[in-house]
């Protein structure tokens, strides 16, 4: 989110459609991972991401104030889903689906899963922060690689599916969240400036 003059803050092309998508994915890696924990911590994670998904999506809807004249600068706007941005989802989703057919189908390390599904998708948050040109991305990216190389440890350490579930799954989603807050949070700075 951008400020205008004296119009109000606006958002940036995709925010609040890349925000819902954070909130979704973020919801799914919590509430999809925190099964084989001991009760009642899947209960609580899963009530715990469904209200903070609820109050995260309120806010992102929320009015801001006024677009300035003019709308979003062309170059952003026609970038947000312009051929980068397809050619980074497409590298993600070969190497999403190409490397859980490895684990799964012939490796059998499906307790892994969650951890290569964080690596890819922290991975290509490098990309979009490079196409959008927003390193704030970089972080979220950073954070999430961090959070699927964990897992991975915690496997090779003798931890189970609960154990990789937890840090790559669950802390993966609660990164995502936590990159919805800050894009909110920022937005709400930029708005305070003259």
């Amino acid at each position: 989110m951008t400020s205008g003059e004296n119009n109000g803050p606006r958002r940036v092309p995709g925010h609040i459609i890349g925000s819902i998508i954070a909130t979704g994915f973020g919801t799914g890696f919590i509430a999809g991972n925190c099964g084989k924990l001991d009760d009642p911590w899947p209960q609580v994670l899963r009530v715990g991401a469904a209200l903070a998904a609820a109050a995260l999506i309120i806010a992102v809807l929320r009015p801001r104030g006024a677009a300035p004249a003019g709308g979003p600068r062309p170059d952003r706007a026609g970038r947000f889903m312009g051929r980068g941005y397809w050619i980074v989802v497409a590298i993600e989703v070969l190497a999403l689906f190409g490397g859980l057919a490895v684990i799964n189908a012939v490796l059998h390390r499906f307790e892994v899963s969650v951890a290569w599904v964080a690596l890819v998708v922290g991975l290509h948050f490098y990309g979009l922060g490079y196409v959008w040109s927003a390193p704030m991305y970089h972080w979220l990216a950073t954070a999430m690689t961090v959070l699927a190389a964990a897992g991975f440890v915690v496997f090779l350490a003798g931890g189970g599916e609960a154990g990789v579930g937890l840090v790559s799954g669950v802390g993966s989603g609660i990164a995502l969240y936590g990159a919805v807050l800050w894009g909110l949070t920022r937005g709400r700075l930029r708005a305070g400036r003259p």
